[in-house]
């Protein structure tokens, strides 16, 4: 049997978060931010769309605490940011209690790596320029 190495525009993104690298993508046409990586320009329809590195930086456009018991690995937020670049994406803060996220809060992103699988997360910057 044979097999082959995975290719494509998802494949490229998640080897890149498997490095520790958060990309996102902008079209070449329309000039557009677009995550979760796609073929074709969801704007404009172009397929000319390549790799970015984003800023990191956002803000917390909506948030909710998932309930769960200690044992069971306790509490976490699920949050929706909303990049500078202009893309949300949904994603965890790290660096707070779950239930001490707030909306309109900034935020920076970061890449957490576990068993070599890369997840882009984010952290509260309180004062931090946009």
């Amino acid at each position: 049997m044979t097999t082959t190495t995975p290719t494509g525009t998802l494949h490229r993104h998640q080897a890149a978060l498997d490095q520790g690298q958060f990309w996102i993508q902008q079209c070449k046409s329309c000039h557009e931010h677009i995550y979760f990586p796609r073929e074709i320009c969801p704007h404009c329809g172009s397929d000319a769309v390549e790799f970015v590195t984003p800023s990191g930086w956002g803000k917390v456009y909506a948030v909710t605490t998932v309930r769960r018991k200690p044992a069971d690995g306790g509490d976490y937020n699920v949050s929706l940011i909303d990049l500078d670049e202009g893309p949300r994406l949904m994603s965890t803060i790290t660096n707070i209690a779950p239930d001490a996220v707030r909306i309109d809060q900034r935020v920076k992103a970061h890449v957490e790596v576990t068993d070599g699988r890369g997840v882009v997360k984010f952290t509260v910057s309180e004062g931090a320029s946009s």
